[in-house]
């Protein structure tokens, strides 16, 4: 049994990049940044390596716990840091090791751009 407490999730405040794709056409600038955070999730490994950190006890895992995904330790860290550019991760370093949570805003307002409630 772990010593640290949890505290309840809260609904993140939104802050969507651009309107529900079913509201209006995306400008140019809109479309771009849009793109980003789907590229960052369009290759395989770095899909599994969001849902690995989204789905892990406690909401964030360690490097150590998620580097089994077929490919060296220099191209899981390559993927991490492509999600987390994308705003889709953020990190912290404790000690030797560097935590990854989903970026829970982002998610958010992926969500709702795709017009999907959380």
């Amino acid at each position: 049994m772990s010593n640290v407490e949890t505290l309840p999730l809260q609904q993140p405040d939104v802050t969507p990049c651009c309107p529900p794709l079913t509201e209006r056409p995306l400008s140019a600038e809109e479309a771009v940044r849009t793109a980003a955070m789907f590229k960052a999730l369009g290759d395989p490994v770095r899909l599994r390596l969001f849902s690995l950190v989204a789905s892990h006890e406690g909401g964030e895992a360690c490097v150590c716990d998620i580097s089994d995904v077929g490919v060296s330790q220099p191209t899981v860290s390559h993927h991490l840091k492509k999600l987390k550019d994308a705003g889709l991760l953020t990190s912290e370093r404790r000690g030797t090791w560097v935590y990854y949570r989903v970026e829970p805003s982002m998610v958010a307002a992926m969500g709702q751009m795709l017009g999907t409630r959380g």
